[in-house]
């Protein structure tokens, strides 16, 4: 486990940071080709952090032509998958000599915990480029057995470009999970990060150019949805998207592809989970801890939170009691102190959409929590609905 620092250190860290705040395109940062930028703000307190690129569409297509360029000449998609394995692996060792910064980074620009940027974001971020890494000359496969005259094959290729958009709830992790196979696999990518969270992806698009990654193979296009997400969406010289976010904008997506060139389309898309526990439960306390940690843990931005606990009747008192013994155990506060497990709502706009749960909330029974401190923090809150009478 990552050994934590006290919080005046992390304090220290993050006014020594040199935030970048260009697109990176072609293997170097670029401002935005109209001029425009925009403001990224640290939830935690509504300082701006960076005035970043506002790209537009014709920073997407500057992207996308770099990135066909690179993908054509096979700088990166014709090299030997030793090769392309060395790069990532180096990659990813620059990023471990760089772990403690891109945290921090993280925790300033989402309002993440310093706790979860240092003990699960950036180590998770690691793992997942350096298994992908591994991966690239160990995919075999098997074929029917063929007679004398006829010979079978598998043939693995790029896809060619992609674009990959990413949510604003794990910046770096989603980041790892959609360039570690692109890029294993051969393919150039165009990344759009979340306008909420650029910063750490501008940050470890420059690490892989210092690894080797060829200019034009990972390029990171700053700013809207309406502005940069859908260009790369439709653009007919994208080969596939990759998106993970809100259903509705998953959607629009299909259509994009529909409308365009039928570029192949991945949705990873929100949801909305039940945890429900019955009167066989064995261990209460561990159910509890786990219901707690499914519920609070990133301040429940997950689309895999447990945000609803359905319980039989027979346990409901003793397993709330333990509910609300581990909801306190889950401190608010400043993100970059590391004894804190809650930090800030990633946005005013988001803080406005949970608070509004809170108001709607004083309707039911309030077990716990139920209210927001300060400007950007709501506190872990257990709220038990109203029986269905009929």
């Amino acid at each position: 486990m990552t050994d934590l620092l006290t919080i005046q250190e992390y304090k220290a860290i993050a006014a020594s940071l040199d935030l970048p705040q260009n697109a990176f395109i072609d293997g170097t940062f670029r401002p935005a080709i109209s001029g425009k930028t925009f403001t990224t703000v640290n939830p935690a307190t509504g300082e701006a952090l960076a005035e970043v690129a506002a790209c537009g569409a014709e920073d997407v297509d500057l992207a996308v032509a770099k990135a066909r360029e690179a993908f054509e000449d096979g700088r990166w998609s014709h090299l030997h998958p030793a090769e392309r394995k060395e790069i990532l692996l180096k990659f990813a060792k620059l990023l471990e000599r760089n772990a403690r910064e891109l945290a921090v980074m993280e925790s300033l620009d989402a309002g993440k915990t310093i706790y979860d940027c240092e003990t699960v974001d950036v180590p998770e971020t690691i793992h997942v480029l350096k298994w992908h890494a591994e991966l690239i000359d160990k995919i075999y496969d098997q074929v029917a057995p063929a007679s004398d005259n006829h010979i079978a094959m598998i043939v693995r290729e790029p896809v060619g470009v992609v674009g990959l958009v990413l949510p604003w709830n794990f910046p770096l992790l989603m980041l790892a999970w959609k360039i570690g196979p692109a890029l294993a696999a051969g393919c150039s990518v165009v990344v759009k990060p979340a306008a909420e969270t650029s910063l750490t992806a501008l940050r470890v698009a420059e690490l892989a150019a210092q690894a080797g990654l060829p200019r034009g193979v990972l390029n990171v296009v700053t700013g809207s949805g309406a502005d940069v997400g859908e260009p790369l969406g439709r653009h007919p010289d994208v080969d596939m998207v990759s998106f993970t976010g809100s259903t509705v904008t998953g959607r629009r997506f299909l259509h994009y592809s529909a409308d365009s060139n039928l570029k192949e389309v991945v949705l990873e898309l929100g949801g909305k989970n039940p945890c429900i526990v019955l009167d066989d439960a064995e261990d209460l306390d561990a159910v509890a801890a786990h219901v707690v940690n499914g519920a609070f843990w990133n301040m429940g931005q997950n689309c895999s939170a447990g945000s609803r606990l359905i319980v039989q009747k027979g346990i409901q008192d003793r397993l709330m009691e333990r509910v609300e013994a581990h909801a306190r155990e889950w401190i608010l506060g400043d993100p970059l102190d590391p004894e804190v497990r809650v930090g800030a709502l990633v946005s005013k706009a988001h803080f406005g959409k949970v608070s509004a749960y809170l108001e709607a909330a004083q309707k039911e029974t309030i077990l716990l929590g139920g209210t927001s401190p300060a400007e950007g923090f709501i506190e872990p809150t257990v709220v038990q609905a109203a029986r269905d009478s009929k």
